[in-house]
């Protein structure tokens, strides 16, 4: 059976297009700012180690969902390279250095994606996108399998609590094996986890997947892979495919009360009661359903979409909770209302800066009621009021303009001067406060220093900035070395931040190791016997001191005589 590829809203995408836009296509994309119920909106973020294959799969993603007419590699021969890797840097150098917004349209639900780097030195990135995110896809490389930063992204999601699907990628590469990758997030992770999909073929024999849940073999034809053809299971993996899902349904079994007696009573179960299973164990991390594919060769990225709408929480779903002040008084916990109806008092975060063509831009976070433009918000920690002239929704370095935005939305403003962290309110008198994001004490430090004498005003002003929408960048003058000293998560970091200075500000500097501030110290006691005579006319100065000196511990008390000559 074929069944053609459509993208959400009934228009064929057309992957050969290159400048012509359809005026339906385009048009389906306000559909993104009208009102909507909270169970059609999904926050989520691709996160993973390095090389893992997140951009190229969030550049899928777009594609798939028609949000972008044709599709970039990250290191493309055509030096245009991935949607989400706006920065010039980002294209050289093929990582991604700041995380990056979008949103887009499946299947008549609006999800907000947050592509975020892999390296450990822009780990604050990925903190900051995960505190304000309702569910995340762990990306998970075939052959490398779980890596450091992939620990490194499982703590920060188990510090927020935010539920994930695995998705093991680079099934196309040579020693492929997600098997040992499952085994792996079984012992490493302590995930409960198991696959809901089985890959049909390895490295370049990869063809397709099987779909445990429904029972179906998968193929991805066409061009591009936007042709599903939905078939029976092969003959050769019934026996391996049958396994897999009597491993699924005993690991759901013993995480999910519900589906456990089912299972128990041996009554019958249907496709529907096994997805209620993984979507109630999935909301409350007690499993984690594991999806396989190759971004690369565009296989499994549709259904994972679909997984995402089928398991991971919507807005309405996640319990957020903050600190409403009391004078005299402990700070009192409060649940906020995500009903997007708009009763409830505006209350958003600021979870990002950045500098952009009109001036600092804020990413924030909706958490309850809803803003329209030309409103007024006060900054909670300063009480600061200020005007909304403008309102947009990001998609990588491009700005949409929205009249208002509700409860679950990602959104940026312009103009606000915060830090990253704040929380802002639309009643001064609902002093509610949302807990900040945890940041890293920087590891890594060298000196620094503009390589022309002329550029020290550029310099204070990339270093300002930096600061500002950096927390991990910090920046000090040493007084005993006579030294300005860049302190970052590692030498990456400061090379970036170099460079972008040269960049952006025309200020090329100079980094270096930092100089050791040398102190001597006392190995063993020293006497002393000192005289001090002075005499300059008028009233005479003479006095005698005696003493013993030792290192701290051993050390004696101080003898000393004082004469003076009147």
């Amino acid at each position: 059976m074929y069944y053609k590829f459509l993208n959400n809203h009934g228009y064929k995408i057309l992957s050969l297009r290159k400048h012509v836009r359809s005026t339906k296509y385009m048009s389906s994309f306000a559909k993104l700012a009208e009102h909507k119920d909270l169970s059609k909106i999904r926050n989520i973020g691709i996160s993973a180690h390095i090389d893992s294959g997140k951009t190229t799969l969030t550049e899928r993603i777009l594609f798939y969902t028609g949000r972008i007419d044709e599709m970039h590699e990250v290191r493309g021969k055509d030096n245009v390279g991935a949607t989400m890797d706006s920065m010039e840097l980002e294209r050289q150098r093929g990582i991604t250095i700041q995380s990056a917004a979008t949103y887009t349209i499946w299947k008549e639900h609006n999800i907000n994606i947050i592509d975020t780097p892999g390296h450990v030195d822009f780990t604050v990135e990925v903190e900051r996108a995960l505190r304000v995110l309702d569910g995340a896809v762990l990306v998970l490389c075939a052959v490398g399998g779980v890596q450091s930063q992939s620990l490194t992204v499982n703590r920060q999601m188990k510090r927020y609590n935010v539920p994930c699907l695995a998705f093991i990628n680079k099934l196309d590469r040579m020693g492929a094996n997600p098997q040992r990758v499952i085994s792996q997030m079984r012992s490493k992770m302590n995930h409960h986890a198991a696959f809901i999909q089985l890959p049909i073929g390895l490295e370049s024999n990869c063809k397709g997947i099987v779909d445990l849940v429904s029972q179906k073999a998968i193929y991805f034809e066409g061009d591009h892979g936007e042709a599903l053809r939905v078939d029976e299971i092969p003959q050769n993996m019934r026996t391996e495919s049958d396994a897999s899902r009597h491993e699924l349904i005993e690991h759901l079994s013993n995480a999910d009360e519900t589906f456990g007696n089912l299972y128990l009573e041996e009554k019958p179960f249907t496709e529907n009661d096994v997805k209620a299973a993984i979507r109630r164990t999935c909301l409350k991390r007690e499993f984690t359903p594991v999806l396989v594919g190759t971004a690369l060769k565009n296989k499994g990225v549709q259904p994972l979409l679909n997984a995402v709408l089928d398991y991971l929480p919507n807005p309405g779903e996640v319990e957020n909770f903050g600190l409403k002040e009391k004078e005299g008084q402990e700070p009192e916990k409060v649940l906020l209302d995500p009903a997007r109806n708009g009763d409830k008092p505006f209350v958003a975060l600021a979870f990002k800066l950045e500098a952009g063509r009109f001036g600092q831009l804020t990413y924030m976070r909706c958490y309850q009621g809803m803003l329209q433009k030309g409103e007024n918000i006060y900054n909670v920690r300063t009480s600061r009021k200020v005007r909304i002239a403008r309102l947009v929704r990001m998609h990588s370095n491009n700005m949409e303009d929205v009249n208002e935005v509700y409860a679950g939305d990602i959104f940026a403003l312009f103009g606000v001067d915060c830090a990253s962290g704040d929380t802002f309110v639309n009643d001064p008198k609902t002093n509610i406060s949302l807990e900040s994001i945890y940041v890293p004490d920087p590891v890594v430090s060298m000196s620094i220093s503009p390589v022309n004498s002329k550029d020290r005003d550029n310099f204070s002003k990339a270093i300002a900035r930096f600061t500002k929408e950096d927390p991990t960048f910090h920046f000090y003058f040493d007084t005993d070395i006579k030294e300005t000293i860049v302190s970052g998560m590692g030498e990456l970091h400061l090379e970036i931040y170099a460079q972008r200075m040269e960049r952006e500000y025309g200020c090329p500097v100079k980094l270096g190791k930092p100089k050791v501030a040398f102190r001597e110290t006392l190995v063993a006691p020293c006497e002393f016997d000192y005289l001090h005579k002075k005499q300059s006319g008028g009233q005479g100065q003479y006095a005698k001191v005696i003493g013993e000196m030792a290192p701290s511990g051993n050390l004696d008390v101080f003898i000393c005589q004082f004469y003076s000559k009147i």
